[in-house]
């Protein structure tokens, strides 16, 4: 029922350190691409940086035609085998990233978030350039106590950034109880989006084979540079 929504993606770096931040940025770059080719717009809400090479964490908004139904699939741990370029060795190292898919709710669904039950701080954005960069407090952090679920908006705009932040929030509580509700599917944030390790992979990424695995479907595809 929530397929023809716009969605929003987020993806994870896992365990891997370096090589994972490096993966994840990837990831991220892929569905960008994906949905540009669609003709779907993408708009970056919040991405943490890694420390010495891509990011730790990236969530976007993704507004096309059945946005939410296509790219939900993706939600699990995707693993990357490659021969790292960043091991003086050249070893081959195995990282892994996580994938969440959340659908963005519009105002024909209610979800109520009582104010008690969420922390809002506030720090310095990080956005890209700009004279106003750095100089006011206007990215917003927003705690939901009862899930542990953290949203961070960092536009500009402190007003804007708790509206959509509040958004974002809204779409992860609705897709906790819609996926409570549809008893096949019963699974809550946590579970779909999962720690990031080995266990609850759905897709690995082979370099040296050329080869993508869903492990779901047993389908290999020897298209990883068209992937």
């Amino acid at each position: 029922e929530a397929d023809s929504m716009n969605t929003y993606l987020e993806v994870n770096a896992g365990a891997g350190g370096t090589e994972s931040q490096d993966w994840a940025q990837m990831l991220a770059r892929m569905y960008m691409r994906w949905a540009e080719r669609r003709g779907f717009k993408v708009k970056l809400i919040d991405e943490s940086p890694g420390q010495e090479a891509g990011i730790k964490s990236a969530t976007m908004e993704i507004e096309g035609e059945n946005a939410y139904g296509w790219l939900k699939t993706e939600a699990g741990v995707h693993r990357l085998v490659r021969i790292s370029p960043y091991d003086a060795n050249a070893r081959r190292h195995t990282s892994f990233a996580s994938v969440g898919v959340f659908p963005v709710i519009d105002d024909s669904i209610e979800v109520e978030i009582n104010p008690a039950d969420v922390d809002i701080s506030f720090a310095r954005s990080s956005g890209a350039g700009g004279q106003h960069v750095n100089k006011t407090e206007s990215a917003v952090r927003i705690t939901h106590l009862p899930t542990g679920i953290i949203v961070v908006s960092a536009e500009k705009s402190q007003h804007q950034n708790r509206r959509l932040a509040m958004q974002v929030l809204k779409a992860r509580v609705y897709e906790i109880e819609r996926q409570k509700a549809a008893s096949e599917r019963a699974q809550n944030r946590k579970e779909q989006v999962g720690s990031g390790d080995r266990s609850q992979r759905i897709r690995t990424y082979n370099f040296p084979q050329g080869r993508v695995t869903d492990h779901r479907i047993n389908l290999t595809l020897y298209r990883i540079d068209a992937i």
